[in-house]
């Protein structure tokens, strides 16, 4: 998970500054030897670690702070607003040609997941309601043009290719074809090099003489650290990059790079790749990445792939079946899996507020629960998914074969069921419902 390490030490600094009715100047500057520790461990780039820890340091130990109710709580705060200035306090977002087709060019070195991230951002803009078009530019790299394809089919993208033809003359008939079939926008999958070289910069800057793509998106890798930042300078000084997709955010447990780009560069990150899934793909917010880094939690992009993933009809009638105690295995289920489109479990209690403070290593997380919860439900009866009630000796026997699961898994199934059951009618009345997250069906 992303910033996985340097959340861990940040948060044991903060637990100790917490700890302490007050604060001495001497503590502050304690906390923040470790916080710079913690930040070159992370790789970020040296020169932004040593600006970074003097403007929290002079902040931090001012009287206001020292002297307040909850000192430990205001240079959190103070940390906190450092951090999302330093991955450039607000989301970035697309802009669109005000006649289309809109031209994304999306270059970047070989390896760091242009293509994939090619799908996924067509994908999104789907969503949004955009009609994209994927161009296959990539004429050098083995499979590259089958590799966009097949992502263009996983996904139901069309995708536009010529073969081995010059890239440039790609690109002017990918625009050509949208204009012709009113696709309203194009992203060019561009090919890259394992390192950047003369050929490759001046084929792009041909490219974007031809097409005049509205944004330029550079794809870097991660986990590469400050070598990201290296190659977004590099692509920027001859092309000229609006914007920076970070792939593999998922992998990375150091982020150095995220927390280094903005700062060094000038260039936002628009997107971060946390994942294979189309859509993996998430809008860049540095105030929620750092309150995800600080443990505070991420409720708005917990509520961004809720409403993403889950029916609100459905949502609507499980309100009412709570409400009237109607709630069965049935319903247990498709909530289970509506859970699983909101991606990896661990990664949407590091969401939550609280949660996100504690190692969620230590949390023991079930991730293919899911499987094995459909696998008993679907061995039981209508009658028994209506009514668990029933289920006897003879019964659970049954279903366990039936499912190839011991009959100790039917029973604690059954147990977290009553005790779901239980908390969600707690939710609907007033002031209920505070407990209950570790008793999950996903947790051992």
């Amino acid at each position: 998970m992303a910033f996985e390490s340097l959340a861990d030490k940040l948060q044991s600094v903060f637990k100790i500054l917490r700890g302490k009715g007050r604060l001495t100047e001497r503590d502050v500057r304690d906390a923040m030897r470790e916080v710079r520790l913690a930040l070159l461990e992370a790789d970020v780039n040296y020169k932004i670690v040593k600006e970074f820890v003097a403007s929290v340091t002079e902040k931090a130990v001012g009287a206001n702070v020292l002297e307040s109710l909850s000192p430990g709580q205001q240079v959190i705060k103070i940390v906190n607003d450092e951090l999302t200035s330093l991955m450039g306090a607000s989301n970035s977002r697309l802009t669109f040609a005000s006649k289309p087709p809109t031209v994304y060019l999306l270059a970047g070195l070989q390896g760091a997941g242009k293509t994939t991230a090619s799908g996924k951002l067509a994908g999104l803009l789907r969503k949004q309601g955009k009609k994209p078009l994927l161009v296959a530019c990539d004429v050098y790299r083995p499979a590259a043009i089958k590799q966009l394809q097949v992502v263009g089919g996983n996904y139901n993208l069309p995708v536009f290719e010529m073969g081995q033809a010059d890239p440039v003359a790609i690109a002017q008939a990918g625009v050509a074809l949208a204009v012709k079939n009113s696709y309203d926008v194009v992203l060019l999958d561009t090919a890259g090099r394992l390192h950047i070289d003369q050929e490759l910069m001046e084929e792009l800057t041909r490219m974007k003489a031809a097409v005049h793509p509205q944004e330029i998106l550079l794809v870097v890798d991660a986990m590469t650290g400050q070598d990201a930042v290296t190659a977004v300078e590099s692509f920027n000084n001859t092309l000229g990059v609006d914007g920076v997709i970070l792939t593999k955010m998922d992998s990375d447990a150091r982020g150095g790079a995220a927390l280094s780009v903005r700062k060094v560069t000038g260039k936002p990150i628009k997107f971060v790749g946390m994942g294979e899934k189309i859509d993996d793909l998430e809008p860049f917010y540095p105030d929620r990445m750092a309150s995800r880094i600080l443990g505070m939690g991420d409720i708005l992009s917990l509520i961004d792939k809720a409403e993403q993933a889950l029916d609100k009809q459905k949502a609507i009638e499980l309100e009412r079946k709570m409400r009237q105690n109607e709630f069965s295995l049935d319903d247990f289920l498709e909530q289970m899996q509506q859970m699983k489109k909101m991606g990896p479990i661990k990664n949407i209690l590091g969401m939550l507020p609280g949660l996100g403070r504690m190692n969620l290593d230590e949390v023991d997380v079930d991730e293919k629960s899911v499987a094995r919860t459909e696998a008993i439900i679907t061995s039981m009866t209508r009658e028994e998914r209506r009514n668990p009630a029933i289920l006897n000796s003879s019964r659970k026997r049954r279903i366990a074969a039936g499912c190839g699961q011991p009959i100790q898994e039917v029973n604690r199934l059954l147990k977290q069921f009553e005790e779901i059951k239980k908390l969600m009618k707690g939710l609907t009345g007033p002031g209920k419902g505070k407990r209950g997250m570790f008793n999950m069906p996903f947790m051992k």
